[in-house]
């Protein structure tokens, strides 16, 4: 299976570079899984389009302002030349450091993506914050291109990235972070800080569109997964079989186990809101011989592509997604290939707004 198959064109004015100022007037296409039907509707259409036995089950993973900005020491540089003065800056010049993952608290060590990626090598020391009030040493080069680096101590290390990190809105947004962002870009149900992107499907829901889907008698689940680098590294391979995914920490807990296994017996349907949600499942599920939710933690690294069993999800709530992206070859899989991809042109043709401030589709 070629990445090439799953590529679609987009106008680059149909990005979504600013959200709606209310979450829930996205727009929603409505899509059949099994015929390929489509139908637009907008996001307030969709508790009437829940089943009253539907179990739904949201990611409640909390966005943490993981893109930081200073300088490098220079210190793995080559001797400043006499002759040329200016490189002197270019060697201690501005850096951006994207924190993925946490790999260990003690000593503080973080798994990143940097640029300028090819500048910046094992042993580098990097000054992050107006005031270089984080330091930190680069002491590995990962197999993705990222790096992982350890961090001096500070006395509360979060709270010093809450005062100098930046929202990491994703590069199509093309515009700095503003202030508004750090509400704008997160669930209104979030709680576990750990993702550097917003579960996007989820960026849809309001108190009231929750509240019409309690009174309606709609279930609700919740389970994490922080984002990373599994979700949004881009596949370098020709053949999809050939492409690995980056693990991404997850947690279920016992009681959100019970609600799934039960839902399961009772053979009442699992609404996913969003892809995250789908891997956490599909993964979990995965890991048991007779297909059961086990509560635990663990790296979900599942690569779904057209062809995978799905063993739990029965319906899903997505954004549209990048083209030759993990996450519509997952939305691929849940339905036909060629209804998705038919659904997407549709959704250009009809001036839907896409990614992460997008609108959505539901996949029933």
């Amino acid at each position: 299976m070629q990445v090439s198959d799953f590529h679609y064109d987009l106008p680059a004015g149909q990005i979504a570079r600013e959200a709606l100022p209310d979450r829930a007037a996205s727009r929603m296409l409505h899509l059949d899984r099994q015929t390929g039907a489509t139908r637009d509707l907008v996001f307030r259409d969709f508790p009437g389009l829940l089943r009253a036995d539907d179990l739904l089950v949201f990611n409640n993973t909390r966005v943490f302002p993981a893109r930081l900005y200073g300088r490098r020491g220079g210190a793995k540089a080559q001797p400043i030349s006499p002759q040329n003065p200016a490189a002197r800056e270019f060697l201690h010049g501005r850096v951006e450091v994207l924190l993925t993952r946490q790999v260990s608290q003690n000593p503080n060590e973080w798994e990143c993506l940097v640029r300028p990626g090819r500048k910046i090598g094992v042993g580098e020391h990097l000054f992050l914050g107006e005031h270089e009030e984080l330091q930190a040493v680069v002491i590995l080069r990962g197999a993705f291109g990222e790096r992982q680096i350890r961090f001096a101590p500070v006395l509360d290390f979060f709270r010093a990235l809450d005062r100098l990190g930046h929202v990491p809105l994703p590069p199509y947004i093309a515009r700095a972070d503003r202030p508004e962002d750090l509400e704008r870009y997160q669930t209104v149900y979030a709680r576990e800080r750990g993702s550097v992107a917003a579960p996007t499907a989820g960026l849809h829901f309001t108190p009231e569109i929750l509240a019409r889907i309690r009174e309606r008698g709609v279930e609700a689940a919740e389970i994490t997964l922080h984002v990373g680098l599994g979700t949004f590294q881009p596949v370098r391979v020709e053949r999809v079989e050939d492409h690995h995914l980056h693990g991404e920490h997850y947690s279920i807990s016992p009681e959100a186990a019970a609600e799934l296994n039960r839902a399961r017996e009772e053979r009442r349907r699992i609404v996913a809101v969003g892809t995250t949600t789908v891997r956490t499942l599909e993964y979990a599920a995965s890991r048991s011989p007779d297909g059961r939710i086990v509560p635990g933690i663990g790296e979900a690294d599942l690569f779904i592509y057209p062809g995978y069993p799905f063993r739990i999800v029965g319906a899903l709530l997505t954004n549209f997604h990048l083209p030759e992206s993990t996450l519509l070859m997952l939305v691929c899989a849940f339905s036909r290939k060629e209804h998705v991809l038919a659904a997407y042109r549709h959704a250009v043709e009809h001036g839907y707004r896409f990614y992460s401030y997008g609108d959505c589709m539901f996949v029933e």
